[in-house]
């Protein structure tokens, strides 16, 4: 990260951190990568885990979110009730190295809450990334608002 400020990650405990989080995500993925506003927030976000890395200062800096139970357990984690699902991993340009501080944050919110494994769909330019913090990727590539992406999934 750039700079020389400090900053925490954690869950969002208010309606303002989710906010934050949001705020993030709609500079990342919609004026960043160009992803529709329509397809980045969804019916997920009310029920999921939303994590936000914040500048000591109060600036946001990353979120992202766990989605675990029956909302997750659907399309997201192939049915399996033990497995969360990562997503909406988004780090703003100034603090790209927060990016395993925020998965190690939403790993930790999936064992607090008991599961056994995270899946995540991944940006396919992200494979490494993922790979490197013990994510194995699965099944084919497909696209995803105009990204392609794989599954990945790691045992916590």
């Amino acid at each position: 990260m750039s700079g020389t400020h400090a900053y925490t990650v954690r869950v969002a405990e208010d309606p303002a951190d989710r906010e934050a989080c949001f705020a993030v995500r709609k500079e990342v993925f919609v004026r960043e990568q160009g992803v529709p506003e329509d397809l980045e927030y969804d019916a997920y976000d009310a029920g999921a885990v939303h994590v936000l890395a914040i500048r000591e200062d109060g600036v946001p800096l990353g979120a992202g979110r766990l989605l675990y139970g029956p909302e997750a357990a659907g399309e997201k984690t192939g049915g399996d009730p033990s497995v969360g699902s990562l997503g909406r991993l988004a780090v703003t340009r100034e603090a790209r190295g927060l990016g395993v501080a925020l998965v190690r944050a939403v790993e930790e919110a999936a064992r607090a809450r008991g599961l056994t494994a995270v899946d995540l769909h991944a940006q396919t330019q992200a494979l490494g990334f993922y790979e490197r913090l013990g994510y194995e990727a699965y099944g084919p590539e497909d696209i995803e608002a105009g990204i392609p992406h794989r599954s990945m999934r790691r045992s916590l």
